[in-house]
């Protein structure tokens, strides 16, 4: 058990350095949202207060806190998915395969690096908020909640990119996935609340799972720790993150049946 939890230490590692050396795979995940944040922030200053059904908030800074941890972990999740496909392409996951280290180690180190860049970016993103004004009424109860569902959350997008790369060896399926977790967030409540949604639009966001995580994750920001929709989004992002951690073994097991 021990060498495999130091495998799995060591693959994290190279994992999380790998990111940190490749600003073309870490940039995205922190200037985009920031600068969506900071262009809702700027243009929608006046809506909690003015628009009928939008909640009672401090400021749209706080409201729109959630959006941005969500769409950079979406990103970061599909990089760490898009470097393992590079380590297929490279032949070093062959290496790793023919090698004593473990098999669980090869996958979960790769995931558990990811969970580690996605709670380092939560946190980035809350201390530029609080930075400009930003409160987060669950203190640290609500922070720690927050780190949780950002955690699930990396293993489901980066398990999914897992997945995608086993199947196809290829760095480019696994980013083209991107456009499809681009409109599970526009399509749901990240960036405005459901209640001020009509029509179709609402319709979509009222099913889309994402729209109950992004809330969780908001109410830790804005309400503090509530019990219902910290308890939905925890099950929404638990079920997201068990389906893609099967699928990826499942994909892992039948690569290497496929190379014998």
């Amino acid at each position: 058990m021990r060498p495999a939890v130091t495998q799995t230490a060591a693959l994290a590692r190279r994992s999380v350095v790998g990111t940190l050396r490749t600003p073309q795979a870490l940039v995205p995940s922190l200037f985009f949202p920031l600068v969506l944040m900071a262009i809702f922030t700027g243009s929608f200053g006046n809506a909690p207060g003015t628009i009928p059904g939008f909640p009672e908030v401090r400021g749209f800074l706080d409201f729109a806190l959630a959006g941005a941890v969500l769409q950079g972990i979406l990103i970061g999740g599909t990089s760490a998915g898009a470097a393992f496909a590079l380590d297929i392409e490279g032949g070093f996951f062959d290496r790793l395969v023919a090698s004593p280290v473990a098999r669980t180690a090869i996958l979960v180190g790769r995931l558990a690096g990811g969970v580690v860049i996605a709670m380092a970016q939560t946190l980035f993103f809350v201390a530029v908020g609080v930075a400009f004004g930003a409160r987060i009424e669950g203190g640290l109860a609500g922070l720690a909640v927050l780190l949780v569902l950002a955690a699930f959350l990396s293993v489901a997008v980066s398990g999914l990119g897992v997945v995608l790369a086993l199947r196809t060896g290829s760095a480019e399926a696994v980013q083209g996935t991107f456009p499809l977790f681009f409109a599970l967030l526009f399509f749901s409540s990240a960036f405005f609340p459901r209640e001020t949604m009509t029509g179709w639009f609402k319709a979509v966001a009222d099913v889309n799972p994402i729209s109950y995580l992004v809330e969780a994750m908001r109410d830790q920001i804005v309400t503090g720790v509530e019990p219902r929709s910290t308890l939905i989004g925890l099950a929404v992002v638990i079920g997201m993150a068990a389906a893609a951690l099967g699928g990826s073994f499942l994909a892992f097991r039948s690569r290497l049946r496929s190379a014998l």
